[in-house]
């Protein structure tokens, strides 16, 4: 089941004014499609679960806040405005937000999510 795409083709999107129109404390819409992966905008001021895609990278574009991803066995990545990251697909691991953060990620249209409750 596809996730709603919130802007069809040939739409003008202003990313910024995307960002900034969501007041929850986790958001994350697909925005638009390109070929079979999507562009999804997420803001959010939590910890995300533990979890991996075992079918999709995933890339982060950071474009507010500092984003903080934390991978089992690795240093924890920090991520400033328009830093980036490639998470290959398999490699477990979380998003955390210090404050608000607003980040761009590129991965798979319905890429499939398993969640993952020790990593360790």
């Amino acid at each position: 089941m596809s996730e709603k795409i919130v802007h069809p083709p040939l739409t003008v999107v202003n990313l910024a004014a995307e960002g900034a129109a969501s007041t929850e404390p986790y958001r994350n819409v697909v925005i638009n499609r390109v070929n079979e992966s999507c562009l999804r905008l997420a803001t959010f001021e939590v910890e995300y679960r533990w979890h991996f895609h075992p079918d999709s990278d995933e890339l982060f574009i950071v474009i507010d806040g500092t984003l903080e991803i934390d991978l089992v066995g690795e240093p924890t990545r920090n991520l400033q405005v328009w830093d980036m990251i490639t998470i290959p697909a398999g490699v477990v691991h979380r998003t955390r937000a210090r404050g608000r953060t607003v980040n761009l990620t590129f991965e798979h249209l319905d890429a499939a999510t398993t969640f993952v409750s020790d990593p360790a």
